[in-house]
């Protein structure tokens, strides 16, 4: 089954999920999030939820400039108010001890109360009904500025010297390609959080073009210059 056959409306979500907190990434419909389960609290995380629902939602902590820590360990610590629901699509035991498990989006949500628990780690209550379009595959491509999307990430790729399948590129649709970037481009938490909750494909797309255009003026290059 699907998730497009699995999740059809927002009650089909679990109304309370586990959250990981991570600085600095984001999921989106349909985009994949690879992870390195290790830390205790969170490998009894993954076991529990493949038991269940199989639904994590990934959010990011609210830290200082000088807090570098990826996942916060204090429960105190504040998070994001808009987070995005994953399912575990994959799942893979290491002889270390870690997992290797794959996050593929499903729709955002606004996260509520915390609820109580003796687990080592949070549990949310969640909203989805804002986001309910996000469980229409596709919807909103046609409004996306395709063609200037494509050269702008084709610029940002020469200049960086990063070398990508440019045909996969081309063929991929534009939800795919969109959320793809967005979950893998190297921005900060502040940048990645906008791109998270831009309200529709376009918006998403235009957020990415000019975070790149920013690095390119930043780098001396121009991202118009490309025919």
């Amino acid at each position: 089954m699907t998730l497009i056959d699995r999740y059809k409306r927002p009650a089909d979500l679990p109304a309370r999920i586990p959250v990981f907190p991570l600085r600095g990434a984001i999921l989106l419909p349909r985009a994949t999030l690879p992870l390195n389960i290790f830390e205790p609290r969170y490998l009894e995380m993954i076991e529990d939820v493949m038991s269940g629902a199989r639904v994590i939602g990934i959010l990011q902590p609210i830290v200082s400039g000088d807090d570098d820590q990826e996942s916060p360990i204090e429960k105190t610590v504040s998070l994001r108010s808009v987070g995005c629901a994953g399912r575990v699509t994959s799942y893979q035991e290491l002889d270390d001890g870690r997992l290797v498990i794959t996050l593929t989006g499903i729709m955002r949500f606004d996260c509520l109360a915390e609820a109580e628990t003796d687990k080592p780690y949070r549990i949310k209550s969640a909203s989805y009904d804002r986001f309910a379009s996000d469980l229409t595959e596709g919807l909103g491509e046609e409004q996306v500025d395709r063609q200037n999307l494509l050269r702008v990430l084709k610029t940002y790729l020469e200049v960086n010297r990063l070398k990508t399948d440019w045909n996969t590129i081309q063929r991929a649709s534009n939800e795919f390609l969109i959320n793809a970037l967005s979950v893998m481009c190297p921005y900060g938490p502040e940048e990645k959080q906008a791109l998270l909750e831009a309200k529709d494909l376009r918006a998403r797309a235009e957020v990415l073009v000019a975070l790149a255009e920013i690095d390119l003026a930043s780098n001396g290059s121009s991202g118009t210059t490309l025919q």
